[in-house]
């Protein structure tokens, strides 16, 4: 009789092994600002500092950016801030989201981090900004509609429907170029409408599709001396062309959420604002990147709070309107009111990213939410090989 073969069973990994491997944070700062996978760092599994100091940069200007809205009507110099600031900010963040997404699929694991950091922050908050505005506005008709984002939600809607694209994006032959069409045609298409904020989402996705295509070589490209020293002039030249377009033209160009139609020009005006801008906002954006620091900082560990910052600051923000602080208080909109406002603003955002706000509002920002997911077989099979 044959002698039966040798076999050898393959025994499964232990999980916490696989989690190291490809450990992702959510979003735009759950656990540490719009990300998908640990970033490439000196050692493994440790966090890149360069990428955490780029969030917490990119969130104090996100705050400092909506203090100085209420300033722009009567202050040609704040809107010329508010208009650079507003080219690069938010690209910026978008491009660490897709860097970040690159290694994302369909796998359970990662699904479950994209729902729990993303769907149920957004759903958490949608309904709290309503609630919110209900109060402090005095507006009990204010509707909770998860269909129609309000404020700073639209970043989470937009991050959801992103990551579930990347796959696609991942394999067809030019990535940033059909996205950059798809933006395109999205600003000169009226009848898109609200809903999910689609205008935002495909406007703002060729950002998200660029971080997908960069390497860490990339950003170390940006940090040259040579690119650092360049944007200085190109900084004070976005500045000075800002300044003289501030009467000239509406900075809603930059929020990226109408139509041309809906802004008041023609569809080509519309397709050559969106090609223009978005090429301004990546030199902008390279700029910003050559000046954030690689090494550690004291606002390092901040870096990793920065959805705490984005989203809870939005009531300091709206709040400010709602109970009218810019109209009693005339000296704000004096030029030391205005540096005032800014140091405050980033003080308030600063404080937001901290571990002890982190530690209180994690179960709305990372929820673990195992009760809600089945198990995964294979999690059994290794609980049983490990013991």
């Amino acid at each position: 009789m044959f002698s039966a073969a040798p076999t050898h069973r393959r025994v499964l990994p232990p999980a916490r092994a696989a989690a190291e491997t490809d450990r992702t944070e959510a979003t735009a700062g759950t656990s540490g600002g719009p990300e998908g996978a640990e970033p490439p760092s000196p050692k493994a599994g440790s966090r890149n500092p360069f990428f955490d100091n780029a969030k917490y940069l990119a969130i104090v200007l996100v705050a400092m950016g909506h203090s100085w809205e209420p300033l722009t009507d009567g202050s040609r110099a704040a809107e010329a801030f508010y208009m650079t600031v507003y080219t690069f900010h938010m690209p910026a963040f978008i491009i660490i989201s897709g860097y970040f997404s690159r290694s994302f699929d369909m796998r359970k694991d990662r699904l479950q981090r994209l729902v729990t950091g993303v769907a149920v922050p957004y759903v958490l908050f949608e309904t709290a900004y309503a609630f919110f505005k209900r109060w402090a506005d005095n507006d009990p008709g204010q509707p909770i509609s998860l269909l129609d984002p309000w404020f700073l939600t639209w970043f989470l809607i937009a991050l959801f429907i992103w990551r579930l694209t990347t796959p696609l994006w991942q394999i067809v032959r030019w990535p940033i170029p059909l996205a950059v069409a798809i933006a395109v045609l999205a600003s000169v298409s009226p009848d898109i409408g609200d809903d999910l904020d689609l205008q935002r989402v495909l406007q703002f996705l060729p950002f998200f599709v660029l971080g997908l295509s960069l390497r860490a070589e990339h950003f170390a490209m940006v940090q040259r001396r040579a690119v650092r020293i360049a944007s200085v002039p190109l900084f004070a030249a976005a500045l000075v062309m800002a300044y003289w377009a501030a009467p000239r033209m509406t900075s809603a160009w930059f929020y990226h959420r109408d139509s041309a139609q809906e802004l008041g020009t023609t569809w080509w005006i519309g397709a050559v604002m969106t090609l223009a801008l978005f090429g301004c906002s990546v030199v902008l954006t390279a700029c910003f990147f050559s000046w954030v620091p690689t090494r550690r900082t004291w606002f390092t560990v901040l870096g990793a709070g920065t959805l705490y910052g984005y989203l809870l600051h939005g009531f300091v923000a709206k709040g400010s309107r709602f109970w009218g602080w810019f109209d009693d208080y005339a000296w704000l909109h004096t030029p030391l009111g205005e540096i005032a406002v800014t140091l405050i603003a980033g003080a308030v955002v600063t404080a937001l990213c901290t571990p002890p706000v982190r530690k209180v509002f994690r179960f709305a920002m990372e929820p673990t939410m195992a009760w809600a997911f089945r198990k995964d077989p294979a999690d059994t099979a290794r609980a049983r090989v490990s013991s």
